[in-house]
């Protein structure tokens, strides 16, 4: 990883808002760093970070994986190194280039149950790519799995997001102490989102974890998704923007 590289990584469990984070960070650089190399990852198999940012997705990482082990198995073995130069240039064809950043999704395999192979393959192409922009954003998959496995074993910036209640912060408590012992980052800190009661706030607690932002229930966030509308369209002064600005402030990514 380039020293220079700033990598957020959003997780927690499933159904607290993590892609609606994401992409309110992805927007939030954007719109601060309009000349800067930006990347979103949807890491997460649930598949819903391309609709939060309007973006369009044919291949994803796992399309790839398949055809390069297919092509393998079917041909002659080929050198590790053509492997990897095949591998390189198949993800930066893969990869959706927007006006404001680029956009890679890690994709639903077919088959179900374990994700071990993807996420190897995930974990690699992290490394591999972070070198090539100044910012990346990876919505995580729900739960310590990607964590565990060391899939974001060096980020700079990890956020963890729950919403008010015992199992999400127990999640995010879960994944801190996994966290601290297998993925090397710079600065951690949570989000407290889809609040609808301020007096929970100081029963909400991860040792060692600062909060970053507590974001109320998000009317406005809510209507725009229903409309299938993207997170560029949400007004600027919205909770979701305006909490996950203050989080990005508060971790010194922002200014």
């Amino acid at each position: 990883m380039d020293r220079n590289t700033k990598i957020i990584a959003v997780a927690g469990k499933g159904g607290v808002g993590k892609t609606s984070i994401s992409s309110a960070f992805v927007r939030l650089l954007t719109e601060a760093y309009p000349n800067a190399r930006i990347l979103a990852i949807d890491a997460d198999p649930a598949v819903g970070l391309s609709t939060a940012l309007g973006v369009e997705v044919t291949e994803t990482l796992d399309d790839i994986r398949k055809s390069i082990v297919a092509s393998v198995e079917d041909g002659a073995p080929r050198e590790a190194i053509e492997l990897l130069s095949e591998a390189r240039y198949r993800i930066f064809d893969t990869m959706v280039e927007q006006q404001r950043f680029s956009f890679l999704a890690i994709g639903r395999p077919e088959s179900a149950g374990c994700y071990c192979k993807v996420n190897a393959y995930l974990k690699e192409v992290i490394n591999l790519l972070s070198r090539d922009f100044d910012y990346v954003v990876i919505d995580g998959e729900a739960g310590i799995e990607q964590i565990n496995r060391r899939v974001m074993e060096k980020v700079t910036h990890l956020v963890l997001i729950t919403d008010p209640s015992r199992k999400g912060t127990q999640v995010i408590s879960t994944i801190k102490k996994v966290a601290d012992e297998l993925v090397m980052y710079d600065r951690c800190g949570a989000i407290v989102n889809r609040v609808t009661d301020e007096s929970l706030i100081p029963y909400i607690h991860v040792e060692g974890v600062d909060v970053l932002a507590v974001i109320p229930g998000d009317s406005a966030h809510a209507a725009n998704d229903i409309q299938g509308r993207s997170v560029f369209d949400l007004p600027a002064d919205s909770p979701v923007m305006t909490g996950a600005r203050e989080a990005l402030v508060k971790l010194g990514i922002l200014a």
